[in-house]
């Protein structure tokens, strides 16, 4: 089969000859692009449900591609890096974008600290969360992360510890807003230097609006559907920015008062070390009450006590969690977003 890609410096013409040098995978997913096919197999991410099978147009992953490669400057001369699974909208978006643009792809297997053997200088690069926060961690792949010229951070929220971090480093960070169905982001937040800011921006001639929930509303020409509701609550600033506020989903009623967990977690991440999510419980006379639920082993009466205390300095009456709840370790998806339920 016939193909056209440059692989860790090697212009490929030929699936059968890649076949032998590079993970199945991409293979695999050449195979896929290169077939007759208008559409390829992708993947939700299941982090609200139960992982759902679907179908991305071929077209759509070419427009959201160029988009991409238009705002980053991704060139002939540009080297990619690959380190997140094919089989994922993220792994496969790589891959298209260095097709179009005749850049080249450097891969490396998905691991949590993908940079450790990169020589490479790299222009273009997309990672989730728990890539950055280890890689952040090693002197030698923190040096490697700083030479990035741009990163893309999706899949999971970054918390208000990495978003820190990364002001102490030069290269460029973006917090990508988008999912499976809009084939990747469709709006970018700029996390570190001069023009950081908590909102993100349209990329192309997408717009947003919001529904009666408060949920966002994406309007986006260049893919088929063009209109997509969201379960997203989101501040908008106006057409083509919004904020982020938490999932529609998660969003607990206590005594008539919305509290939006995600903002809760925001503002006591430097409070608890460990991982950690809130979320509700039935209660007789709130109708939903606020628990806490931390990546742990128990702690002691003392402990729980000592941290009620620091809660209560920082969240309204209805925000501190009534509950306080410990599992040895969290649920999450492929990309490290944590599956919000109690066990």
């Amino acid at each position: 089969m016939g193909i056209n890609i440059k692989l860790n410096g090697i212009q490929h013409k030929n699936l059968e000859t890649l076949k032998n040098s590079v993970d199945p995978d991409i293979s695999s997913f050449l195979q896929e692009w290169y077939d007759s096919h208008d559409h390829v197999i992708g993947h939700t991410s299941g982090s609200t449900g139960i992982p759902k099978e679907i179908r991305l147009l071929k077209k759509d992953m070419i427009a959201s591609a160029r988009l991409t490669n238009e705002f980053f400057n991704i060139r002939p001369s540009s080297n990619l890096l690959l380190c997140l699974s094919p089989k994922y909208i993220a792994g496969k978006m790589m891959i298209v974008r260095t097709i179009l643009s005749g850049a080249n792809l450097i891969t490396v297997k998905p691991s949590s600290s993908p940079l450790q053997n990169i020589t490479e200088d790299i222009d273009f690069a997309a990672l989730v969360p728990m890539q950055v926060a280890t890689s952040l961690s090693s002197p030698d792949t923190a040096t490697k992360l700083a030479r990035v010229k741009q990163i893309i951070i999706g899949g999971a929220a970054v918390s208000p510890t990495l978003e820190q971090q990364l002001q102490q480093i030069p290269a460029a960070c973006y917090g990508t807003y988008g999912m499976t169905e809009t084939v990747s982001h469709i709006a970018l937040r700029q996390i570190n230097g001069e023009g950081s800011s908590p909102y993100y921006f349209a990329l192309g001639k997408v717009t947003f609006e919001k529904d009666e929930r408060e949920c966002l509303i994406i309007h986006a020409p260049h893919l088929q559907q063009q209109t997509f509701v969201t379960n997203d609550i989101i501040q908008l600033a106006d057409t083509t920015h919004f904020e982020w506020l938490g999932r529609y989903d998660n969003v607990i009623n206590s005594g008539g008062i919305k509290l939006f967990p995600e903002k809760i977690e925001s503002r006591i991440a430097p409070l608890i070390p460990q991982r950690f999510f809130i979320t509700s419980e039935p209660d007789s006379r709130l109708g939903q009450k606020a628990v806490l639920v931390i990546e742990s082993a128990s702690w002691s009466s003392t402990e729980c006590q000592k941290l009620l205390g620091q809660l209560r300095s920082c969240l309204s009456p209805y925000e501190i969690p009534k509950e306080i709840y410990f599992q040895e370790h969290f649920n999450e998806t492929y990309s490290g977003k944590i599956i919000r339920k109690i066990e």
